[in-house]
């Protein structure tokens, strides 16, 4: 009955963007002649809809990281250490899959610098050369200003480039929240692993190292393969790490140095 007035439904849900209601849509039709229940004109719309949505749908492109190119992270609340909040800091290496989570007690700038200097050299290299262009998928954002004033804080040879990921953009995004997802599970007690409660800040910290090293040394579902063993392939393309950590006043004097007309 409905199928001498499909163009006509196709129209309106075209023109309302698939907000019109099937009983606006049967009222309609039956004014133009239209014998058909209501039913077989909710049964039209539904399809009508249904097609709309397929050929509308935003199509996701898989993100395929180069290997030495992301280093991406990301913070959740930790367990609560005598009434204390504690937060972890968590960072994946995307192509390899290897993942560094650290316990902290707060999310100052002071506190990410010394967290992302950790997870590097835990890594053993530092990523993101200088220059590093951004590809299509990890567009300009809105920048926190204080993400901003800890780049180029590697050294005078070295960069690190802090750069927000896009937030609607859930391919090259998920992998960091995953990241803290999987920490968490692991880490947090909860019903679900029955962890026992942390009396110090240091057994938290003896739970992230015995973390890191199990996550890292078990085969993925996803690619078949250990994340240290994978990360072997990609030290390869990063930069080695100098020798002593950063130093503040160093960095400085160095900008400084180098600035100068």
């Amino acid at each position: 009955m409905a199928d001498a007035f499909l163009e006509k439904v196709e129209e309106w849900v075209e023109q309302s963007k698939v907000a019109i209601r099937a009983d606006v849509v049967h009222e309609k039709l039956v004014k133009m002649g239209y014998r058909g229940s209501a039913r077989s004109t909710r049964r039209a719309v539904n399809a009508a809809k249904t097609a709309w949505k397929a050929g509308k749908r935003r199509t996701y492109r898989p993100w395929i990281p180069e290997p030495g190119r992301w280093l991406q992270f990301d913070g959740g609340e930790g367990p609560r250490i005598g009434g204390r909040r504690t937060w972890l800091f968590c960072a994946w290496l995307s192509w390899s899959r290897f993942r560094v989570v650290i316990p902290v007690w707060d999310c100052t700038l002071g506190t990410l610098v010394a967290c992302l200097d950790t997870a590097l050299r835990r890594i053993g290299a530092d990523v993101c050369p200088d220059g590093q262009r951004e590809d299509g998928r990890r567009r300009a954002h809105r920048r926190d200003p204080g993400a901003s004033s800890a780049d180029g804080r590697r050294g005078p040879a070295l960069r690190l480039p802090v750069v927000s990921c896009v937030p609607c953009d859930p391919e090259p995004k998920g992998g960091a929240e995953a990241t803290v997802r999987i920490a968490k599970a692991g880490l947090v007690p909860t019903s679900a692993n029955l962890l026992s409660v942390y009396d110090s800040f240091a057994e938290l910290a003896d739970a992230c190292l015995t973390w890191f090293d199990t996550v890292n040394s078990r085969s993925l579902r996803a690619t078949g393969q250990i994340p240290a063993s994978r990360l072997d392939v990609e030290r390869t393309t990063l930069h080695v790490l100098p020798i002593g950590p950063w130093r503040s006043r160093w960095a400085r004097d160095d900008w400084s140095a180098r600035t100068a007309p």
